[in-house]
């Protein structure tokens, strides 16, 4: 090599380190000035529920959780994942100051895992974040999630989009149900927390990993935002605020149903419609068939007029009818309670 080629070389290679360097600090800078603009949206939620004892000789205990939120509007709407707060008797929204705002659930869809929050005022230079379309969102598109992974709040992670994932055996809407999934990393705690993408808008609201170990190994979902934008804050998703186990087949007979399936009611939150109704939630645990759930609880055998099937058609045909329910409406359930037929009612 000659001493010109040599030098012509050097240079090369010095121009490439000074423009790779200044791309990294130029992808740093713009990444921390993103989180330095949407960071005071993102939330801690806090919860109080019952729960199952350790000690089952205790019953049911008060149990504290933690999760992740995103305030979405002006006047107090604040996005988390519906497995947060979907049962909870009290919820509590801490922002970035450590301000607690106490809040209550006003829409969940348990099936998209997606829950909208009421707070009862909104703190003082707090900017609501923006929602993206989620539908233009692409593999491969860099993304950001921030969150309260393990108590350890307002905690960034960054990566990709790996895959945009779809129901396979929806009907309806339902097929609209969509997941992004990220290798941005995502652990307990992050539940309900945003996914950002490069220009700070909300792309999704993070959901579920799949793991080995129990902690983050490189496959994180969330529900995109524009599922989230339909069926919280456009149709309004109705809150139950109880979650239940399906009696069917063997275990209906088992439970000694007068029809061919039901609800066994696990968990109600306190001040909720299904609270407001009187059902009795579950008191012990059981284990049949390798099936594990909570008995001593009413088996809802009709919601609202429609008789419980096993079928696709009966979970589609009561969220409709869930959907439409209004304040002021009447709200009727047909329950099996200690071997009686109980009717129940309550005006929501």
């Amino acid at each position: 090599m000659t001493k010109d080629l040599y030098q012509v070389v050097w240079i090369m290679v010095l121009i490439t380190l000074v423009l790779f360097g200044s791309t990294a600090r130029a992808d740093a800078q713009s990444l921390s000035g993103l989180y330095k603009q949407v960071n005071h949206s993102v939330v801690v939620v806090h919860t109080v529920e019952k729960q199952m004892s350790q000690k089952k000789r205790d019953g049911l205990v008060s149990a504290e959780g933690l999760g992740s939120g995103v305030l979405v509007s002006a006047d107090g709407k604040v996005l988390t994942a519906s497995h947060v707060v979907h049962t909870a008797d009290a919820v509590g929204v801490e922002f970035w100051n450590g301000q607690i705002i106490p809040a209550r659930v006003i829409a969940s869809a348990p099936e998209a895992d997606v829950a909208l929050l009421q707070l009862d005022m909104v703190p003082d230079e707090v900017s609501p974040a923006e929602l993206g379309d989620s539908d233009h969102v692409e593999i491969g598109e860099e993304v950001f999630v921030i969150g309260n992974p393990y108590g350890l709040g307002r905690t960034l992670t960054a990566g990709y989009v790996s895959a945009r994932h779809r129901p396979k055996n929806g009907s309806g809407d339902q097929t609209s149900l969509e997941m992004l999934q990220t290798d941005a990393a995502i652990n307990m705690g992050n539940s309900g927390g945003p996914m950002f993408d490069m220009e700070g808008k909300v792309v999704g609201i993070a959901s579920r990993i799949l793991s080995q170990s129990g902690g983050f190994e490189g496959l994180g979902f969330v529900v995109t935002s524009n599922v989230a934008k339909r069926m919280l804050l456009e149709e309004q998703s109705f809150w139950a605020g109880l979650t239940s186990f399906l009696l069917t087949d063997e275990l209906a007979q088992v439970f000694n149903l007068p029809q061919t399936a039901g609800l066994l009611v696990q968990q109600v939150a306190e001040g909720s419609p299904a609270a407001k109704l009187g059902l009795h939630q579950g008191q012990s645990p059981a284990t049949v068939n390798d099936k594990n759930f909570l008995v001593g609880g009413d088996i809802i055998l009709e919601m609202e007029g429609v008789q419980i099937t096993g079928d696709r058609a009966f979970a589609d045909q009561v969220h409709l009818i869930l959907n439409q329910l209004q304040a002021g409406s009447t709200f009727d359930v047909k329950v099996y309670r200690a071997g009686q037929i109980v009717e129940l009612s309550t005006t929501l």
